[in-house]
């Protein structure tokens, strides 16, 4: 697509990444990224928070399989991605949502270091193979990203986003 406009968004996720598979078997992984601001206050002489903004956000096919691998709940993260609306009913009532697709996401090294390696491609399927992603992990561990194993996805169907049973791509 031509005219696609992209955002940048840097926070830290705030729970490990659901991975799924549409009907077709496409990888779909859903989680949220906090990102929250620092403002110094004068008068009161110190840094304070803003309040977070909670971004929606998902993966799809290869990108869905190494983000489940390789990212785990609180770490660091820069997203490249699209916006989108979404609307749905509710009890008789049209709702809008805003997603994010996310195009490009990785580790923000600045509160943190990561050895890239590139994953492997077999036959059995994408993500079949022991690390991966962000390789080594924090402290010297072995496995498929940082601090270790990567986390099973979760398998509820009645979580929000596209990997919803029936919602086989994005409408985009």
């Amino acid at each position: 697509m031509a005219n696609e406009q992209y955002m940048t968004i840097r926070g830290r996720l705030a729970g490990d990444p659901e991975l799924r598979f549409t009907p077709s078997g496409a990888a779909v992984a859903n989680f949220a990224i906090a990102s929250n601001a620092r403002v110094f206050d004068k008068n009161a002489n110190e840094w304070k928070d803003k309040d977070a903004i909670f971004w929606r956000c998902s993966a799809w096919r290869e990108l869905a399989e190494n983000v489940a691998e390789t990212l785990t709940k609180g770490m660091a993260v820069v997203a490249l991605v699209e916006l989108e609306a979404r609307s749905y009913e509710k009890d008789g009532q049209t709702r809008t949502v805003t997603e994010a697709k996310v195009e490009a996401i990785g580790p923000d090294l600045r509160w943190a270091s990561a050895k890239v390696s590139k994953t492997q491609r077999s036959q059995q399927g994408f993500g079949q193979q022991d690390g991966g992603g962000f390789g080594g992990g924090f402290g010297g561990q072995q496995g498929g990203g940082f601090g270790g194993q990567p986390q099973p996805g979760n398998q509820n169907p009645n979580a929000g986003g596209w990997g919803n049973p029936g919602a086989d791509e994005p409408p985009f």
